[in-house]
């Protein structure tokens, strides 16, 4: 993965519009909150091979970015983005990640299913 290239992940973005895909999105700050400080609620969202279809798709933001998908009745969005690529299978994979280089966020399209 490298950092985020606003303009490439546009077209990767609108070359999967109108298509059934498999999204996988993940949130956390996980473990890492609860081990520095007890205090501190450690958090997670996971979805994978969620069948989506969406019909714009925008990246925003100057870095970390934001990626929303549009659907005919809402939107998935992932805030956070700092890193990218797209695979060899062709699938756009995103990434943020903190200071300290741990995943907090993760947005992945596919046209064929993540493996589990």
């Amino acid at each position: 993965m490298g950092p985020i290239d606003k303009e490439a992940v546009q077209t990767v973005l609108n070359e999967f519009e109108n298509q059934d895909l498999y999204l996988h999105l993940e949130t956390t700050n996980g473990a890492y909150a609860a081990h520095r400080q007890e205090s501190q609620l450690a958090v997670c969202a996971y979805i994978r091979n969620g069948r989506i279809r969406y019909h714009r798709g925008v990246v925003s933001g100057d870095g970390p970015f934001r990626v929303g998908l549009k659907m005919d009745q809402g939107w998935v969005y992932a805030e956070g983005l700092t890193d990218y690529e797209v695979d060899a299978e062709g699938r756009l994979l995103m990434a943020g990640h903190d200071r300290e280089g741990r995943l907090a966020v993760a947005l992945e399209l596919s046209r064929t299913p993540f493996r589990i």
